[in-house]
């Protein structure tokens, strides 16, 4: 059934549906980038210095791993960390303060609100745990779609039930969340936090965002605003 895009006796709302992206958004991952250091025996600082200097060169996570276990294989190491307990991903001391409240300040005004981001198979269970107050969670590895595959955006669009134009996605990196949200004719908020947020620069692309974010806990009044205007 699709969502009335009416608040009662109004006009259909500019902004009926938020996604939000997951790592650095929803997610802190400076501890979980601290115990993959431990895990491969480098120093915590210099391992996230790596990581920023490769972000700001074009680089990305796999070239992190690369440049300090050369042959490093994903699946494999996760499985020996699994075995060792000490497995990889997220729990409640990972999710960043703000993030409980800002989804509920948003579900509170009868918006449809969904979790979607590029994430493994085991996120959906992760998430769930945590008990977060979203009308759905997207993970890629699901999907089988990853960001800034078109598709993905679509599906979130597909599944709120509403017009892309009429969807907030919500994410800290440029190049996966917030070009490829514009290119497909949705509404965007950067969301400046975590390594990508810090790094990646367009300033022709973050003037065409409806906003753009210290943190999550002003998002729900700038919506609710920018939909009574």
């Amino acid at each position: 059934m699709s969502r009335d895009p009416r608040p009662p006796g109004g006009r259909p709302r500019p902004v009926q549906a938020v996604f939000l992206d997951i790592g650095e958004t929803l997610i802190d991952e400076g501890e979980i980038y601290g115990r993959w250091a431990d895990w491969l025996g480098v120093p915590r600082h210099t391992f996230v210095a790596k990581l920023g200097a490769l972000l700001a060169t074009g680089g990305t996570q796999k070239d992190l791993f690369q440049y300090f276990r050369p042959g490093f294989d994903l699946d494999e190491e996760q499985r020996r960390r699994a075995a060792a307990g000490v497995p990889n991903g997220f729990g409640p001391d990972d999710l960043y303060p703000d993030a409980r409240a800002c989804l509920s300040g948003l579900r509170a005004q009868g918006l449809f609100v969904g979790i979607a981001g590029n994430q493994p198979v085991e996120a959906a269970e992760q998430l769930a745990a945590l008990g977060l107050d979203a009308d759905v969670v997207g993970i890629s590895d699901v999907w089988g779609i990853q960001k800034p595959a078109q598709e993905f955006f679509e599906r979130c669009a597909q599944i709120a039930d509403v017009l892309p134009d009429r969807v907030l996605y919500v994410g800290d990196r440029v190049d996966n969340d917030i070009r490829p949200a514009l290119a497909y004719g949705m509404r965007a908020a950067f969301l400046r936090r975590g390594p990508w947020g810090h790094i990646q620069q367009d300033d022709d692309v973050l003037r065409q965002c409806l906003f753009v974010l210290d943190d999550l806990a002003t998002l729900p009044k700038l919506v609710a605003d920018h939909n009574a205007a």
